[in-house]
């Protein structure tokens, strides 16, 4: 472990000190550096341009513009996203922005696009490649890429949410194109696999490991680029999340102190889920602690006040103030985050019985769900059962760094951390036991330091219950 920075080419930034250029000055140079490097890359360049995100700091925009820009320069390009719903939204998103593009929707023949993706004239949908080949860009899943066979492989693909994809995917797709923009969040959870994988640990072709970390591995020579700004995370969020999770990749918030208010129609009535809210509103965040005590995973009381929490930001009229405008926080701008299924059931169940819908199909819902559906998406207002509260033990699976990242930076205003009192204590007990693997990258920082980080922001918010 090294204690430098590896900045981008041309970057003002320097390690510990502000870029001296606007937010959206330097997104802007970024951006530019990053396509140039995609659309016209030097003679002699790698063949792969990484890119590393922070959450909010625009993936799906640069991903955008990069198809624009490579289909401008008389390109075809496939691009390659990891799960239905995030082809999908880029589907949307690319035909809005581009109508001039025509854009294949490569699916499995057994299901369909979304409505979304499929209400622009400018997108076919087909489960056979041979029909979408003369399309500027094709868009599928990588489970899907994997079984395309063409004598004729694309010149570019640009893989989204690439430390989402498992390096033996990326070796699955490889033989599809010659260049490649690869565009994740190296903060979010790593790729999941349900097999053991302690064989090929150290190992550089190791299956289970990131696609961009084994890229990275076997071609020293390319050097990641950087997006320097959160959009999504207001000013009281991106400093403790840039320090917390992105230690080597410090980002700043596109606005500034003060620019993102909540404002409530209905006065607290003095509960301590009113004062939790009224804190959040404040200072961004909340800490709603509940006392000290071993539970079940699916915490009655902790679920209970989850329910509580988001009846009352529905119920108190919130207004959300942006450099957008100004908003109502309807159900479809609150989500609820925790570690397992069950505890979104519960949680879902618990609304149900509020009144707080939670059902997208019958309308706007409040979104309920673990953090590894969470990855992604943005909302004002989140609401987060802490992995480890009323934990006996701290695991790997409740250290996870990435999934504390997920969980405490979906919002755009404000983040309300429902937990028991003693979390400290447990992380105080329950060092790391781990096995340490040779030639294996050490992830920092890791799940201890992390939690340690978000919790001693937090008890400077912490209303207890």
């Amino acid at each position: 472990m090294t204690d430098t920075m590896t900045l981008d080419p041309g970057s003002t930034a320097v390690p510990g000190k502000p870029s001296a250029l606007s937010p959206g000055a330097a997104a802007d140079a970024a951006v530019a550096r990053i396509l140039a490097a995609t659309v016209r890359p030097a003679p002699g360049a790698p063949r792969g341009v990484v890119v590393d995100s922070p959450p909010g700091a625009g993936k799906s925009t640069l991903v955008v513009k990069a198809a624009k820009e490579l289909v401008g320069a008389g390109e075809r390009l496939i691009i390659v996203a990891q799960t239905n719903s995030q082809v999908d939204d880029l589907v949307d998103r690319l035909a809005e922005k581009g109508p001039e593009l025509s854009i294949g929707r490569l699916h499995a023949s057994d299901s369909r696009p979304s409505p979304e993706a499929l209400r622009h004239g400018n997108v076919t949908p087909s489960d056979k490649v041979g029909t979408l080949l003369e399309h500027d860009v094709v868009i599928s899943t990588a489970a899907k890429w994997q079984w395309v066979k063409t004598e004729a492989p694309w010149r570019h693909a640009i893989v989204d949410e690439a430390y989402q994809m498992r390096s033996d995917a990326l070796l699955a797709v490889a033989r599809l194109f010659e260049r490649a923009l690869f565009v994740g969040d190296p903060g979010q959870l790593d790729p999941f696999t349900v097999v053991g994988t302690d064989q090929w640990a150290g190992l550089s072709y190791d299956p289970s490991s990131s696609a961009v970390v084994t890229l990275l591995a076997h071609n020293p020579e390319i050097e990641p680029h950087r997006l320097p700004v959160s959009w999504r995370l207001p000013a009281s969020a991106a400093p403790l999340i840039s320090s917390a999770f992105y230690p080597y990749a410090p980002f700043r918030s596109g606005t500034g102190s003060g620019e993102r208010r909540l404002t409530a129609a209905v006065a607290a009535d003095g509960s301590a889920f009113d004062a939790a809210i009224d804190e959040a509103a404040e200072s961004g965040w909340a800490l709603l602690e509940l006392p000290a005590r071993h539970t079940v995973r699916t915490d009655p009381q902790a679920v209970a006040a989850v329910g509580a929490t988001v009846r009352r930001l529905l119920e108190r009229g919130l207004t959300a103030h942006s450099e957008q405008g100004s908003t109502p926080l309807t159900p479809g701008r609150i989500a609820v985050g925790t570690a397992h299924r069950d505890q979104a059931s519960a949680v879902r169940t618990a609304l149900a019985g509020l009144g707080v819908p939670v059902d997208p199909a019958a309308g706007p819902a409040v979104t309920v769900d673990t953090a590894n559906r969470l990855q992604g998406r943005e909302y004002d207002v989140t609401v987060v059962l802490h992995p480890l509260s009323g934990r006996p033990d701290a695991t790997a699976f409740h250290l996870e760094t990435g999934r504390l990242c997920v969980l405490a930076s979906r919002h755009r205003h404000a983040c309300i951390v429902v937990a028991r009192a003693g979390i400290a204590e447990v992380l105080d007990e329950h060092p790391a036991t781990e096995p340490v693997q040779l030639g294996v990258t050490v992830k920092f920082p890791d799940g201890w330091e992390a939690n340690y980080r978000m919790l001693q922001h937090l008890e400077e918010h912490r209303v207890r219950l």
